[in-house]
């Protein structure tokens, strides 16, 4: 599943360009075409990467760069500042208000995608990683094959998209809508409770026998694939190898106190007359 894309810029066929071929890449785009509509939006939601346009109706992009980098929530999010100011000057103040890379139109399309997967993989790695690893479950993209602890587990194409979804984002948590858009695309009409069915069969294949649940349900909220499984596995895994050791050292000490004993006991019996 492809990064989410969302392009600000208010010229149509730049718009369309730069839509066509990041979908052409696999991304998953969204386009707004004022500044404070795209600042209403990212209230909501934040994509994986914005494209930004310094010129903007409503609120500019320079403005626009400077709330997101104000808000926790988008502080760590990459832009591209797109504009048609070459001077040093003015890109030395996008850079300084927070905008992680730089180009200036007229510009190479090929450069510009480029640019765009660099960053996602420094930002979100697991966003291009092929193998997504969380605690002992692994999700393999190029052979669409899951296991746990080893063991393979059969998913439905939908029930692997939703996992593979939730991995990407480890912790956070989704509401129905957004599993919807995210998993079966913004244009498909269907009931929210369509959601709750798909996790509870995903569940239901993770977690055979006594296996701990990684999908963690949040009431009024959503659902999320919980970020501390990993590492409570690992904890786990530890404590397993402790008292394995510390049984291991008792029966060593059981072993030498018994042979303290018979050593004592032959040392000290009385001869029989």
């Amino acid at each position: 599943m492809g990064a989410n894309i969302l392009i600000v810029e208010d010229e149509e066929p730049l718009t369309t360009l730069l839509r066509y071929n990041l979908e052409a890449e696999g991304y998953e785009v969204d386009a707004v075409a004022r500044g404070d509509d795209a600042d209403t939006l990212l209230k909501e939601t934040a994509p994986d990467l914005i494209v930004l346009d310094w010129m903007l109706p409503g609120l500019s992009g320079i403005e626009l760069c400077r709330r997101l980098r104000a808000r926790p929530q988008t502080q760590t999010l990459p832009i591209i500042m797109l504009t048609a100011r070459g001077e040093e000057s003015e890109r030395v103040r996008g850079l300084a208000t927070g905008a992680d890379d730089y180009i200036v139109k007229p510009f190479s399309v090929p450069e510009l995608l480029a640019r765009v997967r660099a960053l996602l993989r420094r930002a979100s790695p697991e966003r291009v990683a092929l193998v997504l690893t969380i605690g002992d479950l692994e999700l393999d993209r190029e052979k669409k094959r899951v296991s746990r602890a080893g063991r393979p587990v059969d998913l439905g194409p939908t029930e692997f998209r939703l996992l593979e979804y939730l991995m990407e984002r480890p912790g956070r948590v989704f509401s129905r809508e957004q599993l919807l858009d995210g998993v079966w695309g913004s244009d498909v009409y269907i009931d929210e409770r369509t959601v709750d069915v798909h996790v509870g069969r995903l569940r239901k294949a993770l977690n055979r026998g006594h296996a701990t649940d990684p999908i963690r349900t949040v009431r009024g909220a959503g659902y999320s694939l919980d970020d501390r499984f990993g590492k409570r596995r690992a904890r786990e895994n530890t404590t397993d190898a402790m008292e394995l050791a510390a049984s291991k050292s008792l029966g060593e000490d059981a072993d030498n106190i018994n042979e303290d004993l018979t050593d004592v006991q032959g040392r000290h019996a009385v001869p029989r007359k």
